[in-house]
């Protein structure tokens, strides 16, 4: 199944983001692509607080949301949005960092809020708290479609294979991994992680990616990694983006998940234990 990752430089500028968005959607569409998916915070990178609370909605308005909807419905697509900043309501403030699943008809037919805070110290000049900006989720989500069943996870999910595992239990043949990840840990762990929850749940792993420096209307900017990547479930990275923003072709064999799981059936094999 023809299936195309975009990878996205967004600024803090949502409506210039949209229009960014929507082109390559449409692009990727013309190409073939019946699944299209977007990176993490797709609609604004921000390192304000206070810019993030005078420029995102609430989900009901949010214009991202509701132009790539149309756009799903106009190609007759699935798109993953790899996820919004959004307004929650919330009484100390913070955000949801929420994926959704759209269908051919535009209609939204699952979402999913980040369990997993990006609450580090990378290098003494580079540590987060995403946690003090945004709430966790707490809910594993699948998504029904007609061509595969979907695990959903955002960016630093991926260091928690537990997570992935009960996906891959409760039926998910692909995970999307939807990031925008530090060039530091990047350049670490990014390739290692996604070829090891492929390979530990026999899954397609897709996960598009933000990259490069996000520019900022007066506030510090931000760099991501890029690299946006599919890995088949026997492991082997079936498409890697480099560090260019575009859209990004692959093809999904959905019987390499059977074939893989066949081959190794280490969900099946797995055993409970006492201890240590």
């Amino acid at each position: 199944m023809k299936t195309a990752l975009l990878q996205l430089n967004v600024s803090d500028d949502p409506a210039a983001n949209l229009e960014m968005t929507r082109a390559l959607v449409r692009q990727a569409a013309a190409e073939g692509a019946r699944f299209v998916l977007t990176p993490e915070v797709t609609n604004c990178i921000s390192t304000s607080r206070s810019h993030q609370n005078a420029i995102l909605q609430f989900e009901e308005e949010d214009i991202t949301l509701a132009a790539l909807r149309a756009e799903a419905k106009a190609h007759g697509i699935w798109l993953l949005i790899g996820s919004l900043a959004l307004k929650t309501g919330d009484a100390d403030g913070r955000f949801a960092n929420r994926s959704f699943m759209i269908d051919p008809q535009g209609d939204v037919v699952a979402r999913y809020d980040k369990i997993h805070m990006f609450d580090v110290d990378v290098t003494p000049e580079e540590t987060w708290r995403e946690s003090e900006g945004y709430r966790p989720g707490g809910q594993a989500v699948l998504a029904q479609t007609d061509f595969a069943t979907i695990g959903l996870t955002i960016c630093y999910d991926l260091r928690f294979p537990k997570l992935h595992a009960a996906l891959a239990n409760a039926g998910a043949q692909i995970l999307t991994v939807p990031a925008a990840f530090s060039p530091v840990t990047g350049a670490a762990h990014w390739h290692a992680l996604l070829r090891a929850r492929a390979i530990e749940t026999g899954c397609f792993v897709l996960a598009p990616a933000q990259t490069g420096e996000h520019a900022s209307q007066s506030h510090k900017t931000r760099k991501t990694y890029g690299h946006s990547l599919v890995v088949a479930p026997w492991g082997e990275i079936q498409m890697d983006a480099g560090a260019d923003p575009g859209v990004y072709m692959t093809d999904l064999d959905m019987g390499e998940v059977a074939k893989a799981r066949g081959r190794v059936p280490s969900l099946a094999n797995a055993r409970s234990f006492d201890g240590p």
